[in-house]
């Protein structure tokens, strides 16, 4: 089976139980992965606590427990090594004035040869662009 690169909100909605119709078609046909820095925004988020988009309306305990499954994230959900595409990522984000978050995003979607999946939330026009320059495959999904 194929992967899926999630963004933050997509993983931390799986590790939460909480997949919705779109993310749960994808997870159908293909094995999650995620990047380094999805990963560390993520983690920020439930140390954090209070405000912001990912879990910032979380009751404490609810929090916890998302870190307890990020402390041990599942084997099956993979994290393309930085090392492997960080040359690549200088090039995506050179050539297509992206983030570093966006750059590694489209880099390790390029590297394991699958669609980009990010919440609609954080459809952003610069990387769907760089994708479709690419010709690589970028998806929205709603929650």
């Amino acid at each position: 089976m194929s992967r899926a690169v999630l963004d933050d909100h997509l993983l931390r909605d799986l590790l939460a139980d909480n997949e919705s119709t779109g993310l749960a078609q994808i997870l159908a046909d293909h094995e999650p992965a995620t990047t380094n820095l999805y990963l560390v925004r993520l983690c920020r988020s439930v140390v954090s606590g209070a405000g912001g988009a990912l879990t910032g309306s979380w009751p404490a305990s609810a929090r916890r427990e998302l870190g307890r499954r990020l402390v041990a994230l599942p084997d099956d959900i993979a994290v393309v090594p930085m090392r492997t595409i960080a040359f690549r990522m200088a090039e995506l984000a050179n050539a297509h004035r992206l983030s570093s978050l966006s750059a590694e995003a489209m880099a390790a979607a390029e590297h394991l040869n699958a669609p980009l999946c990010v919440w609609t939330g954080d459809d952003g026009p610069r990387l769907r662009s760089a994708m479709g320059a690419v010709g690589s495959d970028y998806r929205t999904i709603s929650r």
